[in-house]
Parts: C-alpha cells; sequence; structure tokens
C-alpha cells in the first residue's frame, strides 16, 4: 500500500469520499469526541497533529457508473472516487465539526478570507453548473440510510426523497456528534471559530494509505479494524458475508441479489436495535440470541447429548468464533478433503442425519457453503430481529395486553437468558393463550430463581434453542417451569433463601438485588387497588445490574440511616445497635421514592419526610407506596414490622409462594425481638390494616423533580 501524510484541505482536493456498504455506520460516542476535541483545542499554534491512519481504495468505474448523482463531477470534473476503508470514524467527525463551524458563521461572513459557500463547495456539496443536482463530498453509499440522514439532519439539506431519514444506533450517533460540537462552539467569537477552522483543515495530519489492486479489501478491513473502537461481531459479520457474496461461482447479478439481501437485513436490524433511546440492544447479546435461533437443531438433543454446536456456548465469545471461523469462511468455498461430503453429494438419509444432529460429521461446517446458506442465514437474522426489539419493547409488539405486561415484567428482571426464551416463545408461537401462561410461569420462575439458583437445574440457553428448534414445546416449557417453581416455593431452600435476606449481619433487604423490582411490582399492586391508571413511579432502563450502586439512590431509609434528633432516637432508645441497624435495613423500612427532592429530607423528621401543604415535598406528594406509608401518625419499631409482615403477604399473593403464618414471617424478617421490646404481640401489630392510598392532590407528572425508580 502506498502512503503520505496530508491534511483534511489536502484530502478533500477533487476527491469524493463514499462509505461502503460493507463498514459500519458512525459508532463515535462521547468519550472519542472528547478526545477529538482536546486535540484540537490544546494544539500549541502553527503546530500539527498526528491523527491517524486514513486508507482509501480507489473506486472501481464498474462501481460509481452506478452513481447516478456523482458521474458528472466524476466524468467532467475529474474527481477522484474513493471508498474510506479505514478511518471514517475520524473523517466524518471532522466533517461533522466543520458543517457546526459553518453554522455558526453567517452567509455573509467570511472565514479565514474565504466564502462560506467556497468552503461549503469543497467540503460539504458542489451544484451541478446552475442547476438542481448536488453532489457531496463526502457521505455513505447511496442505500446505506445514514446517507440521507447525513444529508438531511447534519448537513441541513432538504431531501427530494418521500420518505423521512432513517432512524438507527449509527444516525443517533451522528446527531449525538453535532450536539456535543454544537455546545463546544458556543458563544465563541469568529476569531474562535477561525482557530478551529484553521486547526481542523490544515494541521490535523491523516497517514493516507492507498489499497492496491491486488489485495482484497475485505480482508484489510476486517485486518485493520483492531484499532480504536472495535467492530462488533455483528458488524464483522456483515462484512464477512458481503465478502462471500463476491466469491461464489455464480452469476453476476445473484452475486448482486444477494449483496443487496444483506445490506437490508442489516437495514433492518441497526433499525430495530437503534429505534429507541430507552433501552440500548446490544450488537452481541442479539448475534448470540439470533445463534441460538440459528443453530438451535444443532443443540443439545433431548436425551441431553451433547453436540458440536453446544459447546460453542459455554464461553462468553466462542459462538462469535464459531461463525466467522468455521461456519462463514472462505475455505468451506473450496473442495472438502477426501473423505469429506459436499452438499451436493448428500443423499436423503444422510440429510436427515444432519438436520437430526445424530451424525458426529452433520455439523453444518462439514459441507460446502453456498449461496442459498448465506441468502437464508441473512434472511433469519432480519426476522428475527423483529421479535427481538419487540420484546424489549412490548409496547411496540402486536401482543395482548396481557402479554405486554408480562413482557414489561420480564425485562425488569434483567436476565439475558430469560430474554432469549421469551424471544424464541414470541417468534414461535401463535397461539396467545399458550404464550400468556409461558409468560406468567417465566416471570414467576425468573423472581424465585434469583433467590437461589444453585436449586434450578434449568440451562436457560440450551432451553431456547431446543424451543427454537421444535424440539421442546411450549406447553411444556410451562409445565416444567411452573413445577420447578412449585417444588422451590415448598422447600426450606425456600425459608432459607427468605431468611438470609434480612439475616441481622450485614445491608438486609437494602442489599437485595430483587428490592428494586419488588417495590416496583407492589407499587403497581396499589394502583390496581387504589384503581388509579397514573404512573407515579415509572422504572428507568438506564439502572441495573451494571450499576447496582445506583439502584439504591431510588430506595429511601424511612427511619434514616444517620438517625439524628430526638425524633428518632427516643423512639428506638429501647434497642440495641445492632438491633437498631436491623431495622433500619428491614424490608418494611425501605421505600421507593419518586422524588427527588426527598433525599435532601433523608434525616430529616418523620413529620418533614411525611411533606406538608405548603412546600408540598415528601410522602404525601411522592408515588402510592410514599402515600400509604404518609398515613402512619409516627413511624416505629411496630410500623416497620407491620409493613414488614404486609409486604410479605403481598410477596405470597403475587408470586404464588406460602410463607407461613404472621409469627413465621416476622422470623423471615428477623424482627421477633420487636415483640419483646416493645411487649405487645402479632395480634396488636396487625390490628392495624395497610391504607389503600389514593393519588396526590396535584399533578406529579408533570413536575421537574420526578425520578424514575
Amino acid at each position: 500500500m502506498q502512503s503520505e501524510l496530508k491534511s483534511l484541505s489536502k484530502i478533500f482536493a477533487e476527491v469524493i469520499f463514499r462509505i461502503p456498504d460493507y463498514q459500519r455506520g458512525y459508532s463515535w460516542e462521547a468519550k472519542h469526541l472528547k478526545d477529538f476535541w482536546n486535540d484540537i483545542e490544546q494544539l500549541p499554534d502553527a503546530k500539527s497533529h498526528y491523527t491517524g491512519v486514513l486508507t482509501l481504495e480507489p473506486v472501481s468505474e464498474e462501481n460509481y457508473k452506478t452513481w447516478e448523482d456523482d458521474l458528472w463531477i466524476i466524468e467532467s470534473k475529474r474527481y477522484s472516487p474513493m471508498y474510506v476503508v479505514d478511518g471514517q470514524q475520524r473523517l466524518t467527525t471532522a466533517i461533522i465539526l466543520l458543517q457546526c463551524i459553518l453554522d455558526k458563521i453567517p452567509e455573509d461572513q467570511l472565514l479565514n478570507f474565504t466564502e462560506k459557500s467556497d468552503i461549503r463547495k469543497k467540503y460539504i456539496c458542489e451544484a451541478k453548473g446552475k442547476g438542481i443536482s448536488k453532489s457531496y463530498m463526502f457521505g455513505y453509499e447511496k442505500d446505506n440510510p445514514s446517507h440521507e440522514f447525513l444529508k438531511q439532519k447534519i448537513f441541513g439539506d432538504e431531501s427530494v426523497l418521500h420518505g423521512l431519514s432513517e432512524e438507527t444506533i449509527y444516525t443517533k450517533n451522528l446527531v449525538a456528534a453535532k450536539d456535543f460540537f454544537n455546545e463546544k462552539l458556543t458563544d465563541l467569537t469568529v476569531e474562535d471559530l477561525e482557530y478551529i477552522f484553521t486547526t481542523l483543515t490544515q494541521h490535523l495530519q491523516f497517514n493516507i494509505f492507498y489499497i492496491e489492486k491486488d489485495l482484497d479489501v475485505f480482508v484489510t478491513f476486517e485486518t485493520m479494524n483492531n484499532r480504536g473502537k472495535p467492530l462488533s461481531h455483528l458488524e464483522l459479520m456483515k462484512n464477512r458475508l458481503i465478502y462471500l457474496s463476491t466469491k461464489f461461482d455464480v452469476e453476476k447479478s445473484e452475486s448482486n441479489q444477494l449483496r443487496k439481501a444483506i445490506n437490508e437485513s442489516w437495514k433492518s436490524i441497526y433499525h430495530f436495535l437503534g429505534k429507541t433511546n430507552r433501552r440500548k440492544l446490544d450488537d452481541d447479546d442479539f448475534l448470540r440470541t439470533h445463534f441460538i435461533s440459528y443453530f438451535g437443531s444443532y443443540m443439545s438433543s433431548e436425551s441431553g447429548d451433547p453436540t458440536d454446536i453446544r459447546r460453542y456456548l459455554n464461553y462468553t465469545h466462542e459462538y462469535k468464533d464459531y461463525l466467522l471461523d468455521e461456519v462463514f469462511t472462505p475455505k468451506r468455498l473450496v473442495a472438502h478433503a477426501p473423505g469429506q461430503v459436499g452438499a451436493d453429494e448428500l443423499t436423503s438419509d444422510d440429510s436427515s442425519e444432519v438436520a437430526n444432529g445424530d451424525d458426529e460429521s452433520s455439523d453444518i461446517k462439514s459441507k460446502t457453503l453456498d449461496i442459498s446458506e448465506v441468502y437464508d442465514y441473512s434472511q433469519s437474522i432480519k426476522s428475527l430481529v423483529r421479535t427481538y426489539y419487540q420484546i424489549a419493547h412490548p409496547e411496540d409488539g402486536g401482543w395482548t395486553d396481557f402479554e405486554k405486561l408480562k413482557l414489561s415484567q420480564i425485562n425488569r428482571l434483567d436476565d439475558t437468558g430469560i430474554f432469549m426464551v421469551c424471544t424464541a416463545i414470541m417468534h414461535k408461537t401463535v397461539k396467545s393463550e399458550s404464550r400468556e401462561a409461558a409468560l406468567t410461569a417465566i416471570e414467576r420462575f425468573g423472581f424465585l430463581f434469583k433467590l437461589k439458583r444453585y436449586f434450578f437445574e434449568f440451562d436457560m440457553v440450551d432451553t431456547a434453542g431446543k424451543l427454537f428448534a421444535g424440539k421442546l414445546q411450549v406447553d411444556a416449557l410451562t409445565k416444567r417451569l411452573t413445577e420447578s417453581g412449585d417444588a422451590f416455593a415448598k422447600s426450606k431452600d425456600f425459608k432459607d433463601a427468605m431468611t438470609s435476606i434480612g439475616k441481622p449481619s450485614g445491608s438486609g433487604y437494602y442489599a437485595w438485588k430483587q428490592l428494586r423490582y419488588f417495590m416496583y411490582e407492589y407499587e403497581q399492586e396499589l394502583r390496581v387497588q387504589s384503581k388509579t391508571s397514573r404512573q407515579l413511579l415509572t422504572w428507568s432502563e438506564d439502572v441495573g445490574r451494571e450499576n447496582f450502586e445506583k439502584d439504591h439512590k431510588t430506595i429511601e431509609h424511612i427511619y434514616p440511616q444517620k438517625a439524628e434528633g430526638s425524633s428518632w432516637k427516643n423512639p428506638f432508645a429501647s434497642y440495641t445497635v445492632k438491633q437498631r441497624n436491623v431495622l433500619k435495613n428491614s424490608l418494611g423500612n425501605l421505600l421507593p421514592v419518586s422524588h427527588g427532592k426527598n433525599a435532601s429530607l433523608s434525616n430529616k423528621s418523620f413529620d418533614l419526610k411525611k411533606g406538608d401543604e405548603i412546600q408540598k415535598v415528601g410522602f404525601r406528594y411522592g408515588c402510592l407506596s410514599e402515600i400509604q406509608v404518609a398515613t402512619n401518625e409516627n413511624w416505629t419499631a411496630k410500623e416497620i414490622l407491620r409493613r414488614g409482615i404486609y409486604l410479605l403477604d403481598f410477596l405470597e399473593k403475587r408470586w404464588g409462594v406460602s410463607l407461613g403464618n404472621a409469627k413465621n414471617k416476622a422470623s423471615i424478617l428477623g424482627l421477633e425481638f420487636v415483640l419483646d421490646v416493645e411487649k405487645t404481640n402479632l395480634a396488636s401489630i396487625l390490628a392495624i390494616p395497610p391504607v389503600v392510598p389514593s393519588p396526590p392532590p396535584i399533578d406529579v407528572e408533570s413536575r421537574p423533580d420526578i425520578i424514575s425508580l
């Protein structure tokens, strides 16, 4: 490869750049943008900064002949068309920043003695004479959703197309980059803008490599993209499939059709994976789910005997290596070694053995790879992504209301294996009755499963594979999950698990990983009882297992961790330090809060925590759980025990388990000592029933201090 060092100004000298279809879109995030901006901002005057490698491939005439909008500038003005093989993230970032600078400059304002229109003509787009046609200096191949998005949302141009620009994960990153730089450029003077423009176009130096004709660009792309932000395996899969589409010994039209099918499939994938900000779906989680879907028939059989495919799911990355190194690999395009059987040589009996996974040589990789297999794979992954998205966002699915409710609950359980099982059920099962029963059993199982994992001999990944392959029927799974949950609920393990949560040592229920989910479900029960449709406690998808500490910021200790003042010290004076710590972290003393301002009241007296009509901040103006607590006149150990028992009553009802009588529940909570200290009994404690709360008198949904659980 030939190489040379060039500035952005020299790079954009009678050249138009396109991101080829095998490339991923714009993937830089805030940390990458900050580094890029710091390089510009901190660069000393007249000094240059090495920005990185930019690898380019000259576009063949056969390819650029299809660029209808650009033929005039290539053939008449002799602009050189180039594919950006490596370095597109840096180049895209530079162009976005340049556009942001232009947006800050009035039309009649010169920038470094250059008219704005001339800068735009060099870096953004040039019109065809006095006509209406335009050729963009930088962009994506035309059928990439990012192409129209870049023109409309980043460059601010109108489109002649009827459809709106499509949003994907990548287009959201484009907007985020523009927003980032617009904020950085806010309130800068013209002199400041000129400095940034000069640095960007003259002092950032790119090491330019030109790929020679005898190099395989697809292989080069995979090899070079181990720097910067690594390609996901889903992105690598797209590149690999497109590469294979060029290697089949078929008519050109067939190869082109396959390439188009692959591109369309990945458009759908990134459309759905990037459709919402509420939950970011991981590329490789989806690829793993599809792997289980596509290769399910090659996974363990009903007898439990493992096949070659099953072992690739035992470790996080092995299934990805299997796809790229064993299944969709050029070595399967060549003739088999002696003793191996090609796909065309399989007899009907042999084919049956392959399908059933009964023969050691039945692995897919033992057959010759043909064009139909790649096509089928691309259509299969396209088909699954819609279901995958709708499982994560049930409100957008065509499910029944009950299914949407159960799927939302299951999503809050935040278990990847269970998510895969749900995807298999909803993708394969037609009868809504069977789906509803299965989802009910799965949600219950998922809640119980997290209490004592070792009790259950269930492999969710294997279960999902069997469901996809038709080796396990949904009704049979429902029966197994229900029976397994019942067995656990009746076992000593269940009582031990519940007791261990509230044990005197440690943080008690405050450290319970199911606490956030449990409290949210209790809030939904109060909504039913109070007959209100208002949702006063929202669920944040941003809080989860990756940041467990953050969960606790939405859970309040009613009797505070730092109990100061006589209002707290006097009622608990008869308890030892150890007993007070147990009470503080007991289930009945923990409360989900819906207002950010409640944090400022965390150590105040109970009366102040409840709030008043003047400031309208406190439990009385929070979610239904808060309002229910605020109906108590005082907050003592007796209220903590009472509320804890009522919450365990709810747990019994909600998940179909039995915790015994009130005495057993007091024991599970570890609060039997309260009866001795207070010289009372459970009948007296429980004589006051829980109040059914009513929504607060103000519209808390419109308040800016609402936070999500």
